[in-house]
């Protein structure tokens, strides 16, 4: 979403990539996953476009501030088939975003593998928000969709008359969203039954705020609604001169939302009273802001004058002016710990000092970051960018796995014992955590036995039946310190006759982020004679 995610019809809009035998062995990825996805959800998670005070502000970020945002390094970066304007959800280790190819991704927080995706029959420009264990977005077909979140099953889905580019909220069991057919929705969370509908003069381009029982929205048709939650029953709106499609923020009894016509509104949040307005001369407000503290942080864009494409810091009691800096096209801002993040079309991702606006750091992604907003959370910072979104982190959390695959002879024969050694080197420059081998038994073989050695903590191996066929994965029980090496040792029986060519892939990964995945696959290949 530029604003909630929903204006990509109205916006202009790899670092690495795995060999494909990573692909053929997923499911090493897969049960990294497993503790990140079974772990209980963190306060501190961005669960969804507004977070859960509606406010895009994390209070519980400890690891980024103004001293160490200045270290942040590109951890990962993922490819999807299509243009990403949705802004991510980041939420037990898993970040799940939605791409114009009409998939939505659930990848590994830490390394960016994906876990699994999901196929709709349009873009998915909606951010996805992620409530007890379920996923919800929409897309292009007019679906709003609910996932379970670990497997990507689906669970259910709702028909609206037209495309649904925005973000959805969740709050209380009940999803809220509108759709360019015209109508705000409320559907029941576990089941996607119908609780109302509302049908408005145009469409709804926001993801709408929902606090102390009201549904607050902007709307095409020039409006900011407030309606009843429970019932949709309207209690008031506030017309303005142009379309409103910026999500809302509340705050201290505030709503704060911003107008195609360059205004920034403060409203009264139980009548919808005009507290106050500001306005930099800039002629469009598609961003969604950032509250914290009594601070106010919107962006303004004007494409004939790029003097007033600004990010404003505003008092959130006044509207006046704290400090301004020059972004082009600016997407919602996301604030934690004394940090403003933001991208820009000019395809960096800045972070500015909260308090005065100074630049700590930024990031060229080389492709514009028309739509997609950032999710800060744990230490790390997510955005989309043109068609891959992007991790960082700090630069002390890298350590770099290398793995290696040899054969115990250079002759075999049908019937005997033929054993792999899978030596995992962490090259540093810190500890890796979690590593995982992940291999097979492979064809032209049966499975014998297995064992472990090395500096670490020794692990444990999931391994099909003796004489049996199948994948095996392997964990290290501790961590591996730099230059430590930690050996699996697999012992099949040979089946095959002379002339076939048995094929061995393995492939090796940690919860640490690791620079380089290049040397974290092997393969070797030997003759029966």
């Amino acid at each position: 979403m530029k604003s909630p995610i929903c204006m990509i019809h109205k916006k202009q809009a790899a670092f690495f990539s795995i060999a494909g035998l990573i692909l053929a062995i997923a499911p090493l990825w897969l049960t990294l996953a497993t503790k990140a996805q079974t772990s209980s959800p963190s306060s501190a998670d961005w669960t969804e476009f507004m977070r859960d005070n509606m406010q895009r502000w994390n209070p519980y970020e400890t690891v980024l501030n103004v001293n160490t945002v200045g270290n942040l390094k590109l951890k990962w970066s993922f490819t999807t088939g299509a243009e990403i304007h949705s802004s991510p959800a980041v939420t037990n280790g898993v970040v799940y975003l939605g791409s114009g190819d009409g998939i939505l991704y659930a990848l590994n927080a830490s390394t960016g593998v994906k876990l699994w995706s999901y196929k709709t029959g349009g873009g998915v420009d909606s951010s996805p928000a992620v409530v007890n264990g379920m996923v919800y977005f929409g897309s292009g077909d007019g679906n709003l969709y609910a996932l379970n979140a670990s497997t990507g099953a689906k669970l259910w889905s709702y028909k609206t008359g037209y495309v649904i580019r925005c973000g959805a909220t969740v709050v209380n069991g009940v999803v809220y969203f509108g759709s360019e057919d015209g109508n705000i929705y409320a559907l029941n969370a576990s089941t996607g039954a119908k609780v109302w509908s509302v049908p408005i003069l145009n469409s709804a381009f926001a993801a709408p705020a929902v606090v102390n029982g009201v549904v607050y929205l902007g709307s095409d048709d020039f409006n900011v609604y407030a309606l009843n939650a429970n019932t949709g029953a309207k209690l008031w709106t506030f017309m303005t001169p142009y379309s409103v499609d910026s999500s809302p923020a509340v705050s201290n009894g505030v709503v704060y939302i911003g107008g195609i016509d360059g205004i920034m509104y403060a409203l009264e949040a139980n009548t919808g009273a005009r507290l106050w307005t500001f306005a930099n001369g800039a002629f469009d407000i598609r961003d969604s802001p950032a509250v914290a503290n009594g601070v106010v942080y919107i962006g303004f864009e004007d494409g004939g004058n790029a003097a007033l494409n600004d990010v404003y810091a505003l008092n959130a009691s006044t509207g006046a002016p704290l400090w301004n800096y020059v972004v082009r096209s600016p997407t919602s801002p996301a604030l934690a710990n004394g940090v403003v993040y933001v991208g820009s079309l000019d395809g960096n991702v800045y972070a500015l000092n909260a308090g005065t606006g100074a630049k700590l750091w930024s990031f060229n992604t080389g492709s514009p970051i028309s739509i997609s907003s950032s999710a800060v959370t744990d230490g790390s910072l997510y955005i989309g960018s043109g068609s891959q979104i992007y991790a960082f982190a700090l630069g002390a959390a890298n350590a770099d796995l290398f793995l290696r695959v040899t054969p115990s002879i250079t002759t075999i024969h049908q019937g005997d014992l033929l054993t792999y050694a899978f030596p995992v080197w962490n090259l540093g420059p810190n500890d890796a955590v979690q590593e995982v081998l992940n291999t097979q038994v492979p064809a032209g073989t049966t499975f014998d036995y297995i064992r472990i050695s090395g500096t670490p903590g020794l692990g444990t191996c999931t391994t099909p039946p003796y004489g049996g066929t199948g994948q095996i994965i392997c964990h290290e029980n501790a961590s591996m310190a730099p230059s430590a090496t930690w050996t699996v040792r697999l012992t099949v029986k040979v089946t095959a006759a002379a002339g076939a060519v048995i094929i061995e892939n393995a492939a090796t990964m940690s919860g640490t982020p690791d620079p380089n995945l290049a040397n974290n696959t092997a393969t070797v290949s030997i003759k029966v004679q």
